[in-house]
């Protein structure tokens, strides 16, 4: 601590006041004190920021006692705090401890050195105390995140050997929780299988909730022999249901493998355009698309089969993975320059691989990715 360390005195009494300043006037590269002589004197400089504030506890124009600490962490949450107290008071710093000071001083009974030290010590202690609560935070972060992601980011439950799913996915450098991108696959008896991906609009854990949510519902239907459009079509009431706010809505694509993996059925909501890859080389296939999840209660869903040449693999992904800029400029990606990514990604793997094509579109921006993302990358050997 040096001579530039902000520290301010909240005393009424001019005596007291100047025995403070006194005492530490005879310390070397003692802190520099700002003196004040009412709570409403120590708004500015509060408000201004300071490290450490010594607080009179008897202010004439507080309501005394511990109502006045409470006013002066509301006004400067980051300071330490000391609460000067007399002689016959001790035990009021001691509550005061209790109530979020770092240390209390008997005013008369400590002399520079130590008055210096504790104020030390004080701002050390707080500087504790905050690192301790941001961690408590991460940790609670990191553990909702994992809730999350066990929604958001399941393992599919996929058992035919001929067909192979690979997941990734990415957070956006701005997210500080998982977004709404969710993804899942499931093989229904008899050797069909259902595969979706999907966005919810927004990056907040409201968003993640509701893509937990939807992913879920998605699954369970499935499971429960829902036909597609009928799922889809509760998952729109869903939505409508449990959203926040009226204008979140929802992209997705749906996928239905045929069991003998010969033909792909697949509905389009308002989201990217999934990316082929087979005998006729890599391309992306377009469909009939109905509007995003929650702007259109149309009860029509309108699908398109595939019929993939010979061994076969396809991408499903978020917008995440197309939105990034390239350059210093506005460009985006796009989605033609991520077909140009798999198809050269796959003349040089046997099996790409999605977290090494997210890290080539992640180089291709500089690494600024803002949005997130997740993937599917599904291969029939059939």
């Amino acid at each position: 601590m040096d001579s530039r360390s902000s520290i301010l005195l909240i005393e009424d009494d001019e005596g007291d006041a100047l025995l403070v300043r006194e005492e530490l006037a005879d310390v070397p590269q003692a802190p520099a004190i700002e003196w004040v002589r009412s709570l409403a004197d120590a708004v500015g400089p509060l408000s201004r920021g300071v490290r450490c504030v010594l607080l009179d506890l008897g202010l004439p124009d507080a309501d005394g006692g511990l109502s006045t600490l409470r006013a002066v962490r509301e006004l400067a949450p980051e300071a330490a705090v000391l609460v000067l107290t007399g002689q016959d008071d001790e035990h009021l710093g001691i509550r005061a401890l209790g109530e979020g000071a770092q240390d209390y001083l008997v005013k008369g009974a400590v002399d520079g050195r130590l008055l210096t030290r504790a104020i030390r010590y004080a701002i050390e202690r707080r500087r504790a105390d905050q690192a301790a609560l941001q961690l408590r935070e991460a940790q609670l972060q990191a553990r909702e995140n994992a809730r999350l992601e066990r929604g958001l980011l399941p393992s599919p439950l996929i058992s035919d050997p001929r067909l192979s799913v690979l997941t990734g996915y990415r957070p956006g450098r701005r997210s500080a929780v998982l977004g709404g991108d969710f993804f899942d696959a499931v093989e229904l008896p008899g050797g069909v299988v259902r595969a979706v991906i999907g966005d919810v609009s927004g990056h907040s854990v409201d968003e993640a909730a509701l893509g937990a949510c939807l992913r879920i519902a998605w699954r369970t239907l499935t499971l429960a022999g829902s036909e597609p459009a009928q799922l889809l079509g509760t998952l729109e009431q869903m939505l409508l249901h449990e959203r926040h706010d009226d204008d979140v809505f929802a992209t997705l694509c749906m996928l239905e493998i045929a069991a003998d993996r010969r033909r792909v059925r697949m509905y389009l909501a308002g989201h990217p355009l999934p990316i082929l890859v087979d005998e006729q080389g890599v391309r992306l296939i377009a469909g009939a698309t109905h509007p995003p999840v929650g702007l259109s209660l149309d009860p029509e869903w309108p699908s398109v089969t595939i019929e993939p040449q010979g061994e076969w693999s396809m991408l499903l992904y978020t917008d995440g993975l197309v939105e990034g800029r390239v350059g210093r400029g506005s460009e985006r990606l796009g989605a033609e320059r991520l077909v140009e990514l798999v198809r050269e990604h796959v003349r040089h793997h046997a099996q790409p691989l999605i977290d090494t094509l997210i890290e080539r579109v992640a180089a291709l921006c500089a690494g600024e990715l803002t949005d997130d993302i997740a993937a599917l990358w599904l291969t029939s050997s059939a």
